[in-house]
C-alpha cells in the first residue's frame, strides 16, 4: 500500500514521497521489517522517538513523529498526536474493518469480562458469528487467541478486526478499558452500543483522581450509536444525564427503563423478573451473587438494543456458563468450599465476599493481596473491606511486581486493623492457600481473591506460572500423602 494511502486523513507536516510502498506498520522497533512505517509513540516508560534510528536500520522506509525530529535517510513526517495517527493508519492499512462489523463495547470497573461473555453467548444463540476481545482472551468464533491486555493497542486491534472480517464475523463484543480510551487505542471506531456497568476505585495510579477516571470512561459515549447504562451507579447517572446519544437505562433500585424485580439469589445462581413490552419475563443465570443480576441485566438490555428477540436472549442466559475466575467453584471433594475470583478492587472484593456469605454454611476465609506498581490507595481500603466482611483473612501476595511484597501487605494491614477480624500474614501465596485449606472446617468457604483467570504471578519482572486450580490440586495431594 502506498504511504499516501496509509496516511490518508492524518494531519501531518512534511512531504509524502509518492513512491514509498508500505508493507507493515510498527510502533515497536523490534517488530520492524523492510518496508515498515515506524510510528514514534511517546510512552510513560519509553519514548519511541529514541528508537527511530534503530527502526530505520531494520528497514523502516518512513517514520511518523510527534516531536520535531528529522531523518534524512527516509521519509519523515510530523503529526500532532502519534497515538491517534497510529489508530488511523492501522484502520487505513487494514481497509477499515471496523466499518464492516457491529462493534459492541462494555466499559466499567467491574463486570466487563462477564458481561461481554454473556453478550457473545446471546448473539451466537441468535445466529450471529461473533468475535470477543477482552481480559481473558480474544476469540474469533470458537478460535481462542491470547490477550496481553484488556483492550489491545490500536494496531493490533485493527489487525484483529481484519481477521474477524475475513472469518465472517458480523459482531465483535469488546471490553473497553479507561486506559484504551485515554490512550486512543480505540480512536476512530464508532460503536453500535456502549454499555456502562459501574465505576469504583481502581487505576488511580494512572488516572490520579476518580474524576479523571470517570472522564476517561465518559469518552466512550461520544462515539456510540446507543448507550446502555446502569443508573444504580452514581457515575452511571452522570453519564445518562450528560450524553447526547440515545440512552437505555437499567438497574435494581433506581427508576430505569429496565428494572430487575423479585430477585432470588442462591449458591446456584440468580433468578429475577424483568418487565418488558407489557410482559414480565423471568431471567435465570447460573452465576451466584447480586452482581450477577446486574451483569445479566446489562447483557440482556444490550442484546435487545442489538435487535435480538427477548426470548432468544433469555434462553441464552439460561444456558450460559460462568466465566473462568469469576465466582468459580473449585471442586475438591472436601467438606469445605473453595471459590476463585478476580476481585482486585474494594468494590469487587465487597461484592464477592457478600456473595459467598449468602451461601457459606460456616466461616468465610478470605485469602488475598494487592498488586504492586498499581494504585496503592486502595490497599488499606481492601484490607478494611475484607476484615469487616470475612470471618478470617490470610493476607498474602498477589502480583507484587517490582515492589517489596511485605510493604504492600503492611499497607493492607492498615485497613485490616480497623476491624475485629482475626488474620494471618503469609507472604508466599502458595503457603497462604495451604494454610487456609489446613485450617478450614466443615461448611467453611475459602475465597481466593485477586488472581481469578490468571495463571501466573509477576514477582519482580519475572512472570512465573501460578494457576490456583493446579495449586489447590497439588496441596490436596500433598496433604493426602502426609496423612
Amino acid at each position: 500500500m502506498k504511504l499516501s494511502q496509509v496516511l490518508e486523513n492524518i494531519p501531518h507536516a512534511g512531504v509524502i514521497d509518492q513512491d514509498v510502498e508500505i508493507t507493515n506498520i510498527a510502533y515497536d522497533s523490534r517488530r520492524v521489517i523492510p518496508g515498515s512505517l515506524f510510528v514514534c509513540i511517546k510512552g510513560y516508560q519509553t519514548d519511541g522517538h529514541q528508537y527511530a534510528e534503530s527502526a530505520i536500520k531494520s528497514g523502516a522506509v518512513a517514520v511518523l513523529v510527534q516531536d520535531p525530529v528529522a531523518f534524512s535517510s527516509v521519509c519523515c513526517l510530523q503529526t500532532p498526536d502519534t497515538r491517534k495517527a497510529l489508530a488511523m493508519a492501522a484502520a487505513n492499512f487494514y481497509g477499515h474493518p471496523e466499518q464492516k462489523l457491529s462493534v459492541v463495547a462494555v466499559t466499567g470497573t467491574n463486570g466487563k469480562t462477564t458481561v461481554t461473555t454473556l453478550i457473545k453467548s446471546i448473539l451466537e444463540y441468535a445466529g450471529k458469528t461473533v468475535g470477543l476481545i477482552g481480559t481473558n482472551a480474544n476469540m474469533i468464533g470458537g478460535t481462542v487467541l491470547p490477550a496481553e491486555r484488556t483492550t489491545p493497542e490500536s494496531l493490533e486491534l485493527f489487525e484483529l478486526f481484519a481477521q474477524m472480517v475475513e472469518a465472517g464475523v458480523t459482531h465483535v463484543v469488546m471490553e473497553v478499558s479507561s486506559h484504551s480510551l485515554f490512550l486512543h487505542r480505540v480512536f476512530g471506531i464508532q460503536f453500535a452500543t456502549a454499555t456502562f456497568t459501574n465505576l469504583t476505585q481502581d487505576h488511580l495510579d494512572f488516572h490520579e483522581t476518580m474524576e479523571n477516571y470517570y472522564l476517561a470512561k465518559r469518552m466512550l459515549f461520544d462515539v456510540c450509536d446507543k448507550a446502555i447504562v446502569n443508573v444504580d451507579d452514581a457515575y452511571g447517572r452522570r453519564i445518562a444525564d450528560d450524553i447526547g446519544c440515545p440512552c437505555v437505562t437499567y438497574g435494581i433500585d433506581s427508576v430505569a427503563d429496565f428494572k430487575a424485580q423479585e430477585l432470588r439469589i442462591s449458591s446456584r445462581g440468580v433468578i429475577f423478573d424483568v418487565p418488558y413490552d407489557k410482559e414480565t419475563f423471568p431471567v435465570r443465570l447460573g452465576i451466584p451473587g447480586k452482581f450477577s443480576v446486574y451483569n445479566g441485566l446489562a447483557a440482556l438490555v444490550t442484546s435487545l438494543a442489538l435487535d435480538v428477540p427477548v426470548d432468544k436472549a433469555i434462553n441464552a442466559l439460561l444456558m450460559a456458563k460462568g466465566v473462568p475466575g469469576r465466582a468459580e467453584t473449585v471442586y475438591t471433594r472436601t467438606d469445605y468450599t473453595i471459590i476463585i475470583d478476580y476481585a482486585h478492587t474494594p468494590d469487587g472484593l465487597e461484592n464477592i465476599i457478600g456473595t459467598v456469605q449468602e451461601f457459606a454454611q460456616g466461616r468465610v476465609i478470605t485469602v488475598f493481596g494487592c498488586g504492586g506498581d498499581r494504585d496503592p490507595v486502595k490497599r488499606p481500603i481492601m484490607g478494611e473491606v475484607a476484615g469487616r466482611l470475612s470471618d478470617y483473612c490470610v493476607i498474602t501476595s498477589d502480583n507484587p511486581r517490582t515492589e517489596e511484597p511485605m510493604g504492600i501487605i503492611k499497607q493492607i494491614e492498615e485497613g485490616m486493623k480497623k476491624t475485629a477480624c482475626d488474620y494471618t500474614v503469609i507472604e508466599n501465596r502458595r503457603e497462604a492457600i495451604r494454610f487456609a485449606m489446613e485450617n478450614a472446617e466443615a461448611g467453611d468457604c475459602i475465597l481466593l481473591a485477586g488472581k481469578g483467570h490468571e495463571t501466573y504471578q509477576i514477582i519482580g519482572k519475572e512472570k512465573r506460572h501460578f494457576d490456583e486450580r493446579e495449586v489447590i490440586r497439588d496441596i490436596l495431594a500433598q496433604m493426602a500423602e502426609e496423612k
